[in-house]
């Protein structure tokens, strides 16, 4: 078979696929666009099995290169656009990443971080000139691996989780399942397309032959813009995100169904709150008329909600549980049931299936769960090539058994539905970013001054939680907290930084000598609580 972006575009050529800001895209304009990006990539070397990394804003250029590479058989490496130099060099290196993209903005700064064997390509509007050529399609099947996406490791470095077209296929369909399908929706995604979510939605567009109203960055005055002057039907957002839309807005636009709330815990409250929003009765015609529906329902009309909390993770391509919000509304703090095809179970430290109501380890198990970690050393050794019974870089068994122990702490309730207690045991997750202290802590040991840190998360009203510290300094140390926040500034992304910083001369300690985080969070909380 083809990629899917070329089978959609042979069934439905004049459907829009694509919007951003005013600019519209259907699937047979996108498709010519993507064959002349394959021809580029393909006449500068690209081939089948090669690990190409992406540093780009979200934009047409990158939806392009997703399908792109997709149609050549290679494998994308997207890269966090918030990552530092140091950060984006160690993850180049991890995968031997043979091509770097970027555009000429950024790649003015690539000599920083670029490794010798990793060439750089910039991306400009030359790329999207139509092309003629026949473009050297690579054999497509649903095993093929779509990508390495890293996540943040329990270690302290990312882990690049290695994703295949069928884990997209199956969390598609899944999700449909779920959420239902119209063939009118048009997705509002602002997600990163170096997030799995973010590539999800593209996929899922595809293989529905429905459409993405794509934004680079999470701006309210334009977030609103769209969901008043386009007919929105659905939008993917984290806590932090919705927290900001509703102290600026007053209704929901009439033809939203769904507002998929995910990436950290989701207080009841909220979710109460933007459901109790009032609608707009009559559908949007800013597509015609230019202007926003006036007409509203009252708040005292009974109208069902929108909020669906899920929870899903990257290394089950995006979502693992959602529950639809009419279910929502009756049961605050869940998640649901998993999706069709998956299922999840919560055993104890013993690796016994745990009681309804008891909380344990969460362990996912279905055809979305990730084909693996990267292991630099299989996979150089192995790139490339087809051997029996060893991994290639096109192709790859899943997990073992479809499973993966999360390290998520849950229960189910006597429904079968999940409840989150917490997302990793240590995990920060802040305006819907993934920090592992382990991470925050060894850069700020690296400091002269510092002999160990302590790094946790504390609840914020805006963030969800934002990262603050704990640091033992040495004896006669003249640092100061802002010396050691300027220090992190230059070493990680902004989203890792610490807020604040208490220093001391001596971190409490657990009967068995372990630093004891829970005492610290108590400190800091009496210390910086909002």
């Amino acid at each position: 078979m083809q990629d899917w972006l070329a089978e959609r575009a042979q069934a439905t050529p004049q459907k829009l696929a694509l919007l951003i800001g005013e600019q519209r895209w259907t699937y047979g304009a996108l498709n010519q666009l993507v064959n002349a990006v394959s021809r580029k990539l393909q006449d500068e070397g690209v081939q089948a099995g090669d690990f190409v990394a992406v540093l780009l804003p979200n934009g047409l250029p990158y939806v392009c290169l997703v399908h792109a590479l997709a149609r050549l058989g290679a494998v994308l490496v997207p890269l966090n656009t918030r990552l530092t130099p140091s950060e984006l060099r160690w993850q180049i290196e991890h995968v031997a990443a043979k091509w770097l993209i970027a555009d000429e903005e950024i790649a003015q700064d690539a000599a920083q971080w670029l490794m010798v064997n990793c060439q750089l390509l910039i991306f400009s509007d030359s790329w999207l000139a139509e092309t003629s050529f026949t473009i050297h399609h690579s054999p497509f099947t649903i095993n093929n691996y779509q990508s390495v996406v890293f996540t943040s490791g329990t270690s302290g470095q990312p882990k690049g989780v290695l994703l295949t077209f069928a884990n997209h296929f199956w969390s598609a369909t899944a999700s449909a399942y779920r959420l239902g399908l119209d063939p009118d929706d048009l997705w509002l995604s602002v997600l990163p397309l170096y997030h799995v979510g973010g590539l999800a939605v593209l996929f899922r567009s595809a293989l529905y032959g429905t459409a993405v109203s794509l934004h680079p960055r999470f701006d309210l005055e334009t977030i609103n813009h769209d969901l008043d002057s386009n007919p929105i039907t659905l939008i993917s957002v984290v806590p932090t995100m919705l927290h900001r839309l509703l102290t600026s807005r007053t209704y929901w636009p009439a033809d939203l169904r769904l507002i998929l709330l995910g990436g950290a815990a989701a207080p009841p409250e909220l979710v109460a709150q933007a459901n109790a929003l009032p609608r707009a009765v009559n559908g949007n015609q800013l597509s015609v008329s230019g202007k926003p529906s006036t007409d509203y329902r009252s708040p005292n009309t009974d109208y069902p909600p929108l909020v669906a909390p899920t929870y899903g993770l990257t290394e089950a391509a995006s979502q693992v549980a959602t529950m639809l919000p009419t279910h929502a509304a009756r049961k605050p703090g869940s998640v649901g049931q998993p999706l069709m095809f998956t299922s999840v179970k919560i055993v104890g430290e013993d690796g016994e299936e745990r009681p309804s109501h008891e909380i344990g380890e969460i362990v996912v198990t279905g055809p979305t769960i990730m084909a693996g970690y990267f292991d630099k050393n299989l996979h150089r050794e192995e790139r490339g090539e087809h051997r029996e019974n060893k991994t290639s870089a096109l192709s790859a068994p899943s997990a073992v058994n479809n499973t993966i122990h999360t390290g998520d702490l849950g229960y189910l309730d006597e429904e079968g539905d999940l409840f989150l207690v917490q997302r990793r045991s240590d995990l920060i997750v802040s305006g819907g970013e993934n920090v592992y202290p382990a991470e925050v802590e060894a850069v700020l040991r690296q400091h002269s001054q510092v002999t160990e840190a302590c790094v946790v998360g504390l609840p914020d009203a805006e963030w969800g939680q934002r990262v603050v510290a704990m640091v033992q300094i040495a004896p006669n140390a003249t640092v100061s907290a802002p010396d050691l926040i300027t220090f992190c500034r230059d070493r990680l992304a902004g989203y890792k930084i610490p807020r604040q910083i208490e220093l001391v001369t001596e971190l409490p300690l657990t009967a068995s000598g372990k630093i004891g985080r829970k005492k610290v969070t108590e400190q800091l909380q009496k210390l910086f609580a909002n």
